[in-house]
């Protein structure tokens, strides 16, 4: 019976021994592939990890920006700074090209002017680690206001003038945008450590028509007390005209590095209240400019105080949870900040004025308190203002277009939004 079933025993030992080396080859080749998988592995992709790891530790980035050791060509100290070439007639100038160009106007309605929103950072990386990624939800930030309001942005990544750094590199450029958008009748400057804190804030262009400078601050601490902080120069918006080339070419007149913004900056602590002793900045020489020449600049500059062209961070992100409870988007004021100014925390920078984690920590705050306005639109909110993560505050329906946007900010109609005071 056994003999029927699976052979004789000859048989059997053949059969046993010939699947004992099939099992013996199967167990050795997969051995090998297995050596061998590891091995195009840690060549392909370990190996390359490890590699781009070590070498992003330890790049030379002069090989990559070929030209950073190269030295700026030195202005001649014998010469006066300028800006560029004197122009007399650019009212005149820009007449002209607008009447050219009618597919261009400067308004877009007669309440309406056409804006360029207008900031950027330094060229480099920036010296904290966490400093790009906040640059990055600003510009965000700024690009959600501007498509809100029908207003262009400009982000410059460049040094336009060598001499011109620091606090003052946004002169050149403010120029330069002006004589290159003809059609542009305000630049709006904004910092980088700024954000849009009231989406819903339309700025009342029709008070400053007869005005061609917009700066928050207080006029009495600015002409009577000389108050170096009596404006603020992180937000304000320029009328691109003759006045304003002008102007740019008086306050420019302390900036060039050196020699001159030092002097300039003695003349600033000696002249103006309270101000430390350090190199001229723009905002003290601004103040300094109205302050002795009022009766020439003075009646084309609104000082802004009834709403936040400029907030102060530190007045203003520990109580979002109060405005959110008692008002709502619209006011622009200290009910709902248009902006937060995070003034010395200097994000991109090694050291700023405040701990660094405060500073982030508020930034992180005022970025989802604005994010909000923009995310309820499509029926999203932070899960806090702490938070990154959102939550659904509006279910979906197979009617979406009957949502009705209360603010006015999925659709907007260009004009300023009329909300209640109460």
């Amino acid at each position: 019976m056994l003999d029927r079933c699976f052979g004789t025993w000859p048989q059997l030992w053949k059969i046993e021994i010939t699947g004992k080396l099939t099992l013996l080859c199967i167990v050795l080749t997969v051995i090998f592939i297995r050596a061998d998988i590891k091995d195009i592995y840690n060549h392909f992709y370990a190996g390359h990890r490890v590699t781009t790891a070590t070498n992003s530790s330890t790049v030379d980035m002069t090989k990559i920006w070929v030209d950073e050791g190269e030295d700026e060509k030195k202005r001649d100290p014998n010469k006066p700074y300028s800006l560029g070439p004197k122009i007399s007639d650019w009212d005149e100038q820009r007449a002209k090209w607008l009447k050219q160009n009618p597919g261009f106007p400067n308004f877009i309605r007669p309440d309406k002017p056409r804006v360029l929103l207008v900031t950027g950072s330094s060229p480099k990386p920036c010296e904290n680690r966490l400093g790009d990624h906040y640059l990055v939800m600003s510009i965000k930030n700024k690009i959600d206001y501007g498509r809100v309001h029908g207003i262009e942005v400009f982000y410059n990544f460049a040094l336009f003038d060598a001499e011109m750094t620091g606090f003052w590199a946004k002169l050149p450029l403010i120029r330069k945008l002006m004589l290159s958008h003809p059609d542009t009748e305000f630049l709006w400057w904004i910092d980088s450590d700024a954000m849009f804190t009231d989406m819903a804030f339309e700025v009342p262009w029709e008070r400053y028509k007869d005005h061609d400078f917009v700066l928050n601050g207080v006029q009495e601490k600015v002409y009577d007390h000389k108050d170096w902080l009596g404006l603020n120069t992180g937000s304000f918006l320029l009328r691109n005209c003759q006045w304003s080339l002008d102007m740019l070419d008086v306050w420019a007149s302390m900036g060039p590095k050196g020699k001159i913004r030092e002097e300039a900056g003695k003349l600033l602590t000696r002249e103006l209240k309270e101000r430390p002793a350090f190199e001229a900045d723009d905002q003290s020489a601004l103040v300094y400019i109205l302050a002795t020449q009022r009766e020439k600049w003075g009646d084309k500059v609104y000082i802004e105080s009834a709403y936040s062209l400029h907030g102060f961070w530190g007045l203003l992100v520990d109580r979002y949870e109060e405005m959110i409870e008692k008002y709502h988007p619209g006011f622009g004021d200290y009910r709902w900040p248009l902006v937060t100014h995070f003034v010395g925390c200097k994000p991109c920078g090694k050291v700023g004025d405040y701990p660094m984690e405060r500073c982030f920590k508020q930034m992180d705050r005022a970025f989802n308190f604005g994010d909000n306005q923009i995310l309820q639109m499509y029926g999203f909110t932070h899960r806090s203002l702490a938070s990154r993560r959102v939550k659904r505050i509006r279910n979906e329906t197979s009617n979406p277009l009957e949502f009705k946007d209360e603010l006015g900010l999925l659709h907007p109609a260009f004009r300023a939004v009329k909300l209640s005071a109460t």
